[in-house]
């Protein structure tokens, strides 16, 4: 079957393709004949009952540097769209949960993927609170006594953004930094939300796991290894992909979490594991699909577009 499919998404001309899971998504709804709609979530407008978005028609090529054809330019209502893919990278700031109400106006009759209530109410660092037997040691504070009694009770610790992405303002701080204070004082004044503090796992020099989750089935895993003079994992800064396979305690917190993915309707998953822990679950925008199958992994924009298709 041909399905129209929209696009809610980043401009496709600042896609890396080589690693980049929207584009692995569109590779494949092509391949599978839909057509395709994309446009940026500033566009959305809700007037007279219905939402629309601004956009252009598209075809996509995977050829770096000209990996994309745009069609006319035109307002669409989208709920005459058979499939959303929301696909935007976070901030997860109002904007973003503004764009999850206005897709809660067509969904399900326009399947979004994912399910735009359930991603609203499960951002990556606090849906996580629910599994804590999987967790290292966290706090989630503003309060700046809180955060150093923590870090003198735990010694080595990561501090970050609440509502943050791709390693951005992640933070290792020790007992006796005398940055400290100063650091504290620009992320509050940075950012509104608490700051999420947690106990520095040092395994975390071996490889940060993204593990891949399709309708609450684990799909595929990469290992994301930090560069030499860096404690972050995240390819956006310098980590380096390898292939891996999931070990015993890691197939226990995906089954534990699997029965919560597949009732909030989460079709599209990314955890990421560092030694035995959990430490997020990515909902909004998760990567890694071309990762996994260039090291002989499966095909999982397939997958997803399979799940997608069965809903239908």
């Amino acid at each position: 079957m041909s399905l129209n499919v929209a696009v809610q998404s980043d401009p496709i001309e600042l896609f890396n393709i080589e690693g980049d899971s929207t584009f692995a998504l569109m590779l494949e709804a092509q391949r599978r004949g839909h057509s395709q709609f994309i446009y940026h979530p500033k566009t959305l407008a809700y007037a007279q009952g219905k939402l629309t978005a601004f956009g252009n028609s598209v075809k996509v090529h995977d050829v770096p540097g000209a990996h994309f054809t745009l069609g006319e330019a035109a307002r669409i209502d989208l709920s005459t769209q058979r499939v959303l893919n929301m696909r935007q990278d976070p901030p997860f700031d109002m904007s973003y949960i503004t764009a999850t109400h206005l897709l809660d106006l067509i969904h399900p009759k326009t399947l979004v993927v994912n399910n735009p209530t359930e991603v609203r109410n499960a951002p990556e660092k606090l849906f996580i609170l629910r599994f804590k037997d999987f967790m290292p040691e966290t706090l989630i504070t503003r309060d700046a006594l809180e955060i150093d009694k923590f870090r003198q009770a735990h010694g080595d610790i990561i501090l970050k953004p609440l509502y943050g992405n791709g390693g951005i303002g992640v933070f290792r701080t020790a007992k006796g930094d005398q940055n400290f204070s100063s650091l504290l004082e620009m992320m509050t004044t940075a950012f509104k939300e608490p700051l999420i503090a947690q106990k520095y796992v040092p395994a975390v020099r071996q490889g940060d796991k993204r593990i891949i989750l399709v309708d609450g089935k684990v799909a595929g895993a990469i290992n994301r290894v930090p560069a030499e003079n860096d404690h972050r994992s995240n390819m956006h800064v310098g980590g380096r992909a390898e292939p891996t396979t999931l070990t015993r305690r890691e197939h226990e917190i995906c089954e534990a979490i699997a029965p919560d993915l597949k009732q909030r309707g989460l079709i599209f998953t990314g955890i990421d594991v560092i030694g035995d822990y959990m430490t997020e679950i990515n909902v909004t925008s998760p990567t890694g699909i071309r990762q996994v199958k260039k090291f002989g992994g499966a095909d999982i924009a397939a997958l997803i577009w399979d799940a997608i298709e069965a809903r239908l």
